[in-house]
């Protein structure tokens, strides 16, 4: 798969990515295109889309946490036709490798925590590329799920570690998505 990656607004490739975006995840649970474009404004994300035979088969929404160098994984799908084939993983590497370039001591992701069959395979995906979950739960005020941190470590010399069960590698998801909700101040 060609992968692509932009750091500034892309309409041709929103366009790309939308459908799958759309398609993976409830509009209660992703943000909308106006936050996405405010991100960009700002510096605060990334856009990869992965294409087979000039057609987009997977997308993902990337930012940072600067304070602990982590690459956040905010949303990554794959179209439900390409399911199933190895694509998810074959992205994830390419994010890994990408992070490493860009120097990034690790990357988070946040996953789904409710004692759910869907979940569970959701949570068996992430330990097959190498992520480790945390034990911490997180429960937002806005959304009914909980989650939990899984973190995957790039930087042997700096290792990501979760030495309270995972509370504090979470926090650089919230930082994450604060920066992203803000709205922007009035000048």
């Amino acid at each position: 798969m060609q992968h692509q990656v932009t750091e500034h607004w892309d309409e041709a490739m929103w366009q790309q990515a939308e459908p799958i975006y759309e398609e993976a995840f409830p509009e209660h649970g992703r943000k909308t295109k106006a936050i996405i474009m405010r991100m960009f404004e700002r510096g605060l994300c990334a856009l990869h889309v992965w294409s087979e035979s000039q057609t987009a088969a997977a997308m993902a929404l990337t930012g940072m946490d600067a304070k602990e160098n982590l690459l956040v994984i905010d949303y990554i799908a794959v179209r439900g036709s390409s399911r199933g084939q190895g694509a998810g993983l074959a992205c994830l590497r390419d994010l890994r490798e990408w992070a490493g370039r860009r120097g990034f001591r690790g990357i988070v992701i946040e996953a789904e925590a409710d004692p759910s069959e869907e979940n569970a395979g959701r949570i068996a995906f992430w330990k097959k590329a190498g992520f480790t979950p945390t034990a911490y739960v997180h429960s937002y005020i806005w959304v009914p799920e909980t989650y939990r941190a899984m973190y995957l470590s790039l930087d042997p010399e700096n290792p990501v570690e979760s030495h309270d069960g995972g509370e504090e590698l979470f926090q650089s998801i919230l930082r994450f998505h604060e920066k992203a909700y803000r709205r922007p101040s009035k000048s």
